[in-house]
């Protein structure tokens, strides 16, 4: 690559040509993010952070491009002789970054720990059709399907581990040895993630050589440090006016697209106030999309109608969740039998008063935003709505990740098929089915959405469910998100930006 040429910067849309940049001599870049990674075990992240980071530091089978296709990474190539049987054949002379090698036996060991529930991966239900994997020979692996599965491909970009390296007392989620253009060189807690260029990634060292994750919670905390020059990057989330201030910056260049993602309210059905759809129903009526969206977030997301993305092919305009009415609302509470009995303001049954709890993580100030805006108006609808605002560690693995919450506001990304979202977090018993929702006919349909080859067939099944999700409403869908990158001028390598938001196309790799 010439060094010297003149690269213009773009506004990319979905699907679109890659962004490209100004190029500089500096091969170090500084990414700024929001959380901690919570391990750097790629069969167990749980955070954007840990995700992003595991994908530069490991390798898998595959690798997604930003159209979402699936294209070779450790396998140099692969075929399905039946809809229930895939043989992936890896690279001549890979190895990990200690310089072992890398074969069959490592792929086997990763996914039979994935699919493994003592394991506990938190993404198990992605892989659960995989009944069997093996190592034919030390090149070739054989997955074996108890029945077939479209997604399967979307989710094989999953970093292999080394067996012998967890065999000999290595811990992946500290001590990680992977196969990836990076290899770790440092990780302060809170403060940074430290990484460098890994010359034996099989296609060689990237462009950039060194990286350093730089956690700031706080979104504007984080753009200022970036318009300060103390990053080089910084992608979603961001704060709307910072979006704004960064997009006239003629400094900075940008990405601007739809995302990969929704802001959803997680309702826990265990809960026996919330276990009535009815309930839900009248509680998603108080929730104003259109202020979120168009005054908190300024416009940056899009309002949501339903549980599928409107990118995807699965998507209906048809399906169509609750919207904001807080005189419906209170009708629905009436016909629930909640009505303000004593003229106090507070809706109660039954000498109970109607009390909920609203919670989300203090890290972004537009969840929080979010979050008391809807106690506002539940309060005025006779809802005694209450608010808990914790860090994202405790909210997400002490609280939600547990079952404690009422009404959570939380986010998924990289949601690159629709069963990405509603498999594991909505059919009977999935591992990311945090509010125990629970219909048969439901699972029936995301089991025919998986395992149908026809996508005709799995948009229809998908739509089925949607639908009665829209009804049910273990989740209520407050918006798709966008997706924000910003990068300083001059960069050292083409930006190669992918809605997922990893980190691959900042350092020289293709996405």
């Amino acid at each position: 690559m010439n060094k010297l040429l003149l690269l213009t910067t773009a506004i990319v849309a979905l699907g679109a040509m890659p962004a490209t940049v100004t190029l500089a001599q500096d091969k170090a870049i500084v990414i700024g993010t929001d959380v901690d990674a919570g391990t750097l075990d790629p069969r167990l992240t749980r955070d954007t952070t840990a995700y992003r980071t595991a994908d530069l530091i490991y390798a898998g089978l595959v690798h997604l491009t930003a159209k979402l296709e699936a294209v070779p990474d450790l396998a140099e190539s692969w075929e399905s002789p039946d809809p229930q049987t895939y043989i992936f054949k890896l690279r001549s002379g890979l190895t990990f970054s200690d310089g072992s090698p890398l074969t069959a036996d490592d792929v086997v060991f990763t996914y039979e720990s994935v699919i493994n529930p003592d394991f506990n991966a938190p993404d198990r239900a992605l892989y659960s059709p995989i009944s069997k994997i093996e190592a034919v020979d030390p090149q070739t692996v054989k997955f074996t399907l108890s029945a077939p599965y479209a997604p399967l491909l979307s989710y094989l970009d999953k970093g292999i581990v080394s067996k012998a390296a967890v065999e000999a007392g290595k811990d992946p989620a500290t001590d990680p040895v992977g196969a990836g253009p990076m290899v770790l060189t440092a990780w302060n807690r809170g403060s940074d993630i430290v990484l460098k260029a890994n010359p034996s990634y099989w296609g060689g060292a990237p462009e950039v050589t060194d990286v350093t994750v730089k956690i700031i919670g706080d979104n504007s905390a984080r753009a200022q440090a970036f318009e300060a020059g103390d990053l080089d990057v910084i992608q979603s989330p961001l704060s709307p006016n910072d979006i704004e201030r960064l997009k006239a910056d003629t400094r900075f260049g940008n990405v601007i697209t739809a995302g990969l993602g929704v802001t959803y309210i997680n309702y826990n059905v265990k809960d026996p106030l919330l276990a009535e759809p009815g309930m839900r129903q009248a509680f998603s009526m108080l929730i104003d999309q259109n202020s979120i969206v168009n005054d908190i977030y300024q416009g940056v997301d899009e309002i949501a109608s339903s549980i599928i993305l409107p990118s995807s092919w699965a998507y209906s305009a048809d399906i169509k969740q609750p919207t904001f009415s807080v005189e419906g609302a209170v009708a629905k509470f009436n016909e629930l039998g909640w009505k303000d009995s004593d003229a106090d303001g507070i809706l109660d049954k039954d000498g109970k008063k109607l009390t909920v709890t609203l919670s989300t993580h203090s890290e972004d100030p537009n969840r929080v935003q979010s979050v008391e805006l809807t106690q506002a108006l539940m309060q005025s609808a006779g809802v005694d709505a209450q608010v808990q605002i914790t860090d994202w560690p405790s909210f997400s693995t002490n609280y939600v990740q547990k079952g404690l919450h009422q009404i959570a506001l939380l986010g998924w990304l990289n949601i690159v098929d629709p069963d990405r979202l509603l498999f594991g977090q909505l059919s009977t018993g999935g591992s990311t089915n945090w509010g125990g929702y629970s219909n048969p006919e439901v699972d029936k349909l995301l089991q025919e959405g998986r395992s149908s080859l026809d996508q005709a067939a799995r948009a229809t099944a998908y739509q089925k469910a949607a639908t009665i999700l829209a009804s049910d409403l273990p989740y209520f869908i407050i918006s798709d998100q966008g997706y924000q990158l910003f990068y300083k001028q001059p960069f050292p390598v083409e930006v190669q930006a992918t809605p997922r938001g990893n980190f691959r196309g900042l350092i020289g790799m293709d996405e």
